[in-house]
């Protein structure tokens, strides 16, 4: 994820911790309110799921208005609010000013209405309860922990019930009431390396899991992200994923950035590829093989979603056109060297090829890859066709004003 989150993890790779693990093995990444109408029974397959980023409304400019806009909104069938941290073993506010505090002009404002100086809630939380009664089968969770705040997980796992006392008493604080359908847990990783190297045991997330769906119980929306490591031994294996999946409504797995340019001189491959294909750097690094893995281990179809990014990642150096080349460094992109959101990729660097049931494109000495909607057709058949819960995608912002990727998914 982007900025102060998962946009970061590549250059961070190179920390002693989790040399062990080689170079691209990350992949990626409670009880209703009464003032919200009862969820709406959702088949197999039918629910889009976008991250909305807490920082977003800074130097992106996207606000929860854009969602609306967009035409986004009318498509999704929940949003994932990123991020809340967890520190002190507890959940706890990201950046209480954006999601609070921040007043509102009319013209930012979702239904037109600017705040005023002494309403009770302001910020991104009262921008989401206006886009709720404009779409009352939308259902929003606040996500907890992220690349840079997974660092929490190790602590709030050795006293899981106190943990989920401190989420639930959050999520559904008062000020609040309504916003939050539930809670979505993305620890980057279980037992593994991420920005940092947990040693909190395969059982851990389990157990976690376990004390979050006991205090939200049944009504509530308990989800979670997870890796996408389907190497042998990897990411996956560190964690008994099939035992806590009879906790959680879904998984999201981060079946995206598999590669990048963190390996600043290539070999080029596409960060999202769905299927294998010749010459791939890493056996096992692509969508469907991590589908496969997590359904082998017994956990429903139903409850796996599929994950898009919506961006790209890049090098620079590069004079080969299909993947493989070498390269000297990751590309120039608008916020972070090496990525780039998808409404500027498909303007300064169309596509020039497909492999692996995702795009590249070659301009200049520029090597990308991303999705398009084209692609991401291709992957909503794959879901279809492997009967998984639907689709989830890192994150909002990277979409064009019109919403196009977010429409390809619906």
């Amino acid at each position: 994820m982007h900025t102060s989150h998962r946009s970061r993890f590549r250059t961070l790779l190179s920390a002693a911790c989790c040399a062990v693990l080689g170079a691209g093995l990350l992949a990626g990444a409670g009880t209703a309110s009464a003032a919200a109408p009862p969820a709406p029974q959702l088949k197999a397959g039918s629910k889009v799921v976008g991250y909305f980023t807490e920082w977003g409304t800074y130097d992106r400019r996207y606000l929860v208005k854009n969602i609306e806009t967009s035409g986004s909104a009318a498509k999704l069938t929940h949003i994932d609010y990123a991020f809340g941290n967890v520190t002190g073993g507890k959940c706890a506010m990201g950046d209480s000013y954006a999601a609070t505090d921040r007043t509102y002009t009319a013209a930012e404002s979702v239904d037109g209405v600017a705040d005023t100086w002494d309403q009770p809630l302001r910020g991104n939380f009262n921008q989401l309860l206006k886009l709720k009664k404009k779409h009352p089968n939308l259902r929003i969770l606040w996500s907890f922990g992220g690349w840079t705040w997974s660092s929490g997980f190790g602590e709030a796992a050795r006293n899981p019930a106190a943990f989920a006392q401190s989420c639930y008493d959050l999520v559904k604080n008062s000020r609040w009431a309504g916003v939050f359908d539930g809670i979505d847990i993305d620890w980057e990783y279980p037992n593994a390396c991420g920005n940092t190297c947990d040693t909190s045991g395969r059982d851990a997330f389990r157990k976690l899991m376990a004390a979050l769906r006991a205090k939200f119980g049944s009504s509530s929306l308990v989800t979670a992200a997870i890796t996408a490591d389907a190497t042998a031994g990897g990411r996956i294996d560190a964690t008994d994923y099939a035992g806590a999946a009879q906790y959680v409504d879904w998984y999201n797995p981060m079946t995206y950035d598999y590669f990048g340019a963190w390996a600043s001189t290539g070999p080029t491959a596409p960060h999202s590829p769905l299927n294998s294909y010749s010459g791939i750097p890493t056996a096992n690094y692509y969508t469907s093989a991590t589908i496969a893995k997590l359904r082998g281990l017994g956990i429903p179809a139903a409850k796996l979603l599929l994950g898009i990014g919506f961006y790209g990642r890049g090098w620079t150096g590069v004079t080969q056109a299909a993947p493989g080349g070498s390269a000297t460094g990751p590309a120039a992109g608008t916020y972070e060297q090496g990525i780039d959101d998808y409404k500027v990729l498909k303007a300064k660097c169309p596509v020039t090829g497909t492999v692996g049931g995702t795009a590249y494109a070659k301009c200049g000495s520029d090597w990308w890859s991303y999705d398009t909607p084209a692609t991401i057709g291709t992957k909503m058949t794959y879901t279809n066709q492997q009967g998984l819960g639907g689709t989830f995608f890192w994150e909002l912002s990277g979409d064009t004003a019109s919403g196009e990727l977010v429409k390809a998914i619906d």
